[in-house]
């Protein structure tokens, strides 16, 4: 699967993944107002109206991206009908031609975490039939539970053709509390040694050059960035932190191997809201995804400027 990420990323020459996190507060008020009038102010309404949403976004900008990453949270937020609107979601983005990352952050051990797998990665049995749950192409990956709750979705993947993205070294300000802390027996820090297996368990999931186990580093520590793609030089790169947490087109040089691979940058609200930003307010709200097609357009300059 990574090397149908890496065919789309260099088939748009754009580095870049939208996340697809839409908070209701984003979604223009003619949306909203019209899931509503349809539904009323139910879960029902605020799922139409983020499926909306993302389908004017979706539409507006898949022919300058290679792929997607819809934030289940966001989702989950509004039930049984927030979770339709995810697959919906999944599935029109697929029909699009792009690469779904599904932003789940599983972590779990044994037969929990297979099931995970099966349902976003892999295919569930039913009597004589298999289905695809929520079919993704890629899932993010917790793993400080260790091996126990990597290798069922490594298995998955191998049978699926599908790939994951595992924490790294996350973009958040208090992330360091745990993964920064130093090992007394390796003395470097825990993110380094979380880099280490994943480089292990990628050795059993190749794809051509690079590996269908890729990891998270998020934008906001470039310096580790560096580091981090030394040690793992066949492992794709999920950069979080672009754009509306601080991340530039700049500090992302290092993330990227001598070839011009190797990364992917996700930027979510600095996209799918940049409506709401004073750069892009001339659009409007009625013209949101015209916003959303300009914020893309800048990013893959901004990135591709930089490394370049």
């Amino acid at each position: 699967m990574i090397r149908k990420l890496i065919e789309k990323i260099v088939k748009t020459d754009a580095p870049i993944v939208v996340g697809l996190d839409p908070m209701l507060s984003y979604v223009p008020e003619h949306i909203t107002k019209a899931a509503f009038e349809e539904h009323g102010e139910t879960l029902e309404g605020a799922a139409e109206a983020i499926w909306q949403f993302n389908k004017a976004i979706v539409d507006a900008t898949s022919d300058l991206i290679p792929a997607v990453k819809p934030q289940i949270a966001m989702y989950e937020q509004f039930g049984i009908p927030g979770m339709i609107a995810y697959k919906k979601t999944v599935d029109y983005c697929k029909s699009k031609g792009l690469i779904v990352i599904g932003d789940i952050k599983r972590g779990d051990i044994g037969s929990t975490s297979e099931a995970y797998a099966v349902g976003h990665l892999g295919k569930v049995v039913v009597g004589s039939k298999t289905y695809a749950g929520f079919d993704e192409d890629f899932a993010t990956v917790n793993p400080y539970l260790g091996s126990d709750g990597v290798k069922p979705f490594l298995k998955v993947c191998n049978e699926n053709d599908k790939g994951i993205f595992v924490l790294v070294k996350t973009s958040n300000p208090s992330s360091g509390e745990f993964q920064d802390q130093i090992s007394e027996d390796e003395e470097r820090p825990l993110y380094e040694l979380v880099a280490k297996k994943v480089v292990e368990w990628g050795e059993e999931s190749m794809d051509g050059d690079y590996s269908n186990v890729g990891c998270v580093v998020g934008a906001t520590y470039p310096e580790m960035g560096r580091v981090l793609r030394k040690l793992m030089p066949k492992t794709y790169i999920l950069v979080p932190g672009y754009g509306a947490q601080g991340g530039k087109g700049e500090d992302l040089v290092h993330y990227f191997n001598a070839d011009g691979l190797g990364a992917i940058v996700n930027s979510s609200r600095g996209i799918i809201a940049a409506y709401k930003q004073e750069k892009y307010s001339a659009y409007g709200a009625e013209h949101f995804a015209d916003a959303s097609r300009q914020a893309v357009l800048d990013m893959i300059a901004d990135i591709n400027g930089a490394r370049k």
